[in-house]
């Protein structure tokens, strides 16, 4: 199992957003898209999904093409995505909110057993069952997000800045639910503009500037990499 972009070239507004964009996230892998804002990430994980047309390249999971399919097919293969915004629908509980996938697409597990996964990677949100959408904090929505993401049953998970505005005392629950999904057998394809927001576990990381990735290794090699932490910084 493996999601592949070779490539992926981008226009918006007749403006270039993506520049020959190659990354790859295999089962297991926790693989990290790194970038400033503006550089590229949330338009990488639309064209994944579907939302956004390319202007060449390729896209492929599992060694087909998913290039012109519509987002729900793409969904229904085993991609999941969790926007940069940690939508939840504010007049559903929280309980409906992880629930709502398992009404939309079928899979090989039961309902039950996809709901009993999500709560799994977030056993918090047992506490909170009953609480609609709109009394959760920040925090409480991008784990609600997440297990929700994890009810459609997803083999890879694609997270659109998952530590994004989020108090510090929740990213060390954010980072063990990330964990645990990757115990599953899922991949996880994170974006994240905060280069020490990253978990140590991740396995890879491509920086992205200005639509190109720019750097391709590990957390240590990036680290030790003066010019690559001047871009993910963002200082001159």
């Amino acid at each position: 199992m493996s999601l592949a972009l070779n490539d992926v070239c981008v226009t918006l507004m007749g403006n270039q957003v993506l520049r020959n964009v190659s990354i790859s996230v295999k089962q297991g892998e926790l693989v990290c898209l790194v970038g400033r804002n503006g550089a590229g990430k949330t338009t990488t994980f639309r064209s994944i999904m579907g939302y956004q047309k390319l202007d060449s390249g390729k896209i492929t999971w599992k060694d087909k093409s998913i290039v012109g399919r519509r987002t729900d097919q793409i969904s229904a293969l085993g991609l999941g995505y969790t926007s940069e915004g940690s939508d939840v629908f504010g007049d559903l509980t929280v309980q409906d909110n992880i629930a709502l996938p398992t009404w939309t697409r079928k899979t090989s597990k039961s309902s039950q057993e996809r709901i009993d996964t999500a709560y799994a990677i977030f056993p918090k949100l047992k506490e909170y069952l009953h609480r609609g959408g709109q009394q959760l904090s920040g925090g409480e929505r991008k784990m609600v997000s997440i297990a929700r993401a994890i009810a459609l049953d997803p083999e890879l998970l694609l997270l659109d800045e998952a530590f994004e505005g989020l108090s510090p005392a929740i990213l060390p629950t954010i980072s063990a639910g990330l964990a645990s999904i990757l115990k599953q057998e899922r991949g996880v394809l994170l974006a994240e503009s905060n280069f020490y927001h990253l978990p140590q576990f991740a396995d890879r990381i491509y920086v992205i500037e200005r639509g190109e990735i720019v750097f391709e290794g590990t957390l240590s090699q990036a680290a030790a990499d003066p010019a690559i932490m001047k871009i993910i910084k963002g200082t001159d």
